[in-house]
């Protein structure tokens, strides 16, 4: 039973990887074929940062992906922490099924409404209905109920009385929230914050229905150029996304393991021999 579930698990793993595996080895192809490997090269990483096109949409969506990021992740910690002060259930859970909405909505369904709801205003207005601000209040949209999810558990693991000895030792509301609070959530906020950026930089769907003509996010460049044929120097900037990527998450999960170390000293086998040394 023991082996095969250790064959299924690999049989997932190489599933889900050996197509980045082989998108990653076709990036270092001397040749543009997508079939036949003709030795090592380099060629495609330098013709990617020869690419001014491709390094104007890149730029888009890292600016774009910080910026929904850091709102969203600003709003949702904030979302989260009223909702968890609610007294009434049925009152939070309300605002809790409300705020889920959008991520429970298939990525079509937002796309259409928030093109809808942006020409419908840009009309009124008589402006651009779609811009550069439209694709960032998108984002900032589909990214605020993650954050929100991720923020909550961790409000539920802090100890509530916490921010009563704050106002018991002269804590404003404020200053508490920044002292005590912020730091008990922040592994929290900080995997909101990663899944934001995330989600943000590969969202296509919606950033095609409410960007404005002439900009260009990495998915939907990629996507204009299927119409002719995907250049191998795509394969090299997804490889060095995927790299980039995943040494956020390693980093993330290296300093919420830190975090929860310093939290429960009797798990750190370091501060357990500081102590029977006293």
């Amino acid at each position: 039973m023991r082996i095969a579930s250790k064959v299924y698990t690999a049989l997932i793993f190489v599933f889900l990887y050996a197509p980045i595996a082989v998108m990653i080895l076709f990036s270092f192809n001397g040749s543009s074929s997508t079939a036949v490997l003709s030795g090592f090269s380099l060629r495609w990483y330098r013709e990617l940062f020869s690419d001014r096109a491709a390094g104007e949409a890149l730029l888009n969506t890292l600016w774009l992906a910080l910026l929904s990021a850091s709102i969203a992740t600003v709003l949702g910690t904030l979302a989260a922490v009223a909702l968890s002060k609610m007294k009434r259930r049925w009152l939070r859970s309300t605002h809790t099924s409300i705020l889920n909405i959008p991520m429970m909505n298939p990525d079509i369904v937002t796309a259409v409404s928030m093109l809808m709801l942006f020409v419908f205003v840009g009309n009124l207005l008589n402006v651009a209905s779609r811009s550069f601000l439209t694709v960032l209040i998108a984002h900032v949209t589909f990214n605020l109920p993650y954050v929100t999810l991720s923020v909550t558990p961790k409000l539920r693991q802090m100890d509530r009385n916490l921010p009563e000895a704050a106002a018991d030792l002269g804590c404003t509301p404020l200053r508490s929230f920044f002292l005590v609070e912020l730091p008990a959530i922040l592994p929290g906020v900080l995997s909101g914050a990663l899944m934001a950026f995330t989600l943000s930089l590969d969202d296509f769907i919606i950033t095609q229905f409410t960007k404005g003509e002439g900009f260009y996010t990495l998915p939907t460049y990629i996507y204009s150029m299927t119409k002719r044929k995907v250049a191998p120097d795509m394969y090299a900037l997804s490889t060095l996304i995927f790299l980039v990527i995943l040494c956020l998450l390693v980093l993330s999960n290296v300093v919420q393991a830190r975090m929860d170390r310093r939290r429960n000293p009797k798990k750190n086998p370091k501060a357990r021999k500081k102590g029977t040394q006293h």
